[in-house]
Formats: C-alpha cells, structure tokens, sequence
C-alpha cells in the first residue's frame, strides 16, 4: 500500500535493483564463458612470459596461429616437461630456439606450466 501512494519509493527500489544487478555482473569478464583467458590461468609470471615471447605464434588461447602443430592447449598430453624443456631451449621447424632470449627460471615455469595442459 506505501508503495501505491509513493511513486519515488518505487523508482528507488527499481534503481536499487538494476544497480545490484549491474554491479553483480562487474564481476565477470565475460570471458569465463569462451574459455579464451582459462587457457591463460596461471602464475603471473609465467603467463607474462608467455605473453610477450609466444602468443604471436601459439595465440591468446594455446590455440595455435601457424598451424595444427601451434596448438597448445593439450600440449601436456603428447609432450612432457622435458620435451617441453628441449623445444623451448632448440626450437624446431619454424619455431626459434629461446635458450638465449629466457632464462632457465622462464623456460622451466613455462615448460611445467605447459605441461599441465591436458
């Protein structure tokens, strides 16, 4: 009945509600529903690393820009650490060699961390 009789209750409540609402959906990046940044989650410092030497090739997701060998996204199942290791320190095919450009302590986190995608 007081909300009958005061209309600025009405819109009070109603701006209430879209703030909580909007403020709710802060939260949220939108891009836990692509999946496009999961793929990235991770240390910070690794994923900075992998960020500035390996996403022109490998791309924003692991999904690979140079072809189906690029995809990284499940690179844990077919390689290990090691594996990971070696092909970061000597490249191979078209990918350059990093053991001049990263540091061991890069090249390590970056290869555990890969090695956990499966």
């Amino acid at each position: 009945m007081f909300a009958k009789r005061n209309p600025i209750f009405i819109l009070t409540l109603f701006v209430s509600l879209m703030l909580m609402l909007a403020l709710t959906a802060c939260g949220s990046s939108g891009n836990e529903a692509s999946g496009k940044d999961s793929a990235l989650d991770g240390p910070d410092e690794v994923v900075s690393v992998y960020k500035a030497n390996c996403v022109s090739c490998h791309g924003t997701g692991l999904q690979g820009r140079v072809g189906p060998a690029t995809n990284l996204q499940k690179v844990g199942e077919r390689m290990s650490a090691s594996d990971i290791t070696q092909q970061i320190e000597q490249g191979e095919g078209s990918m350059p060699a990093f053991k001049n450009r990263l540091t061991a302590e890069e090249i390590t986190g970056l290869s555990n961390w890969l090695a956990a995608k499966k």
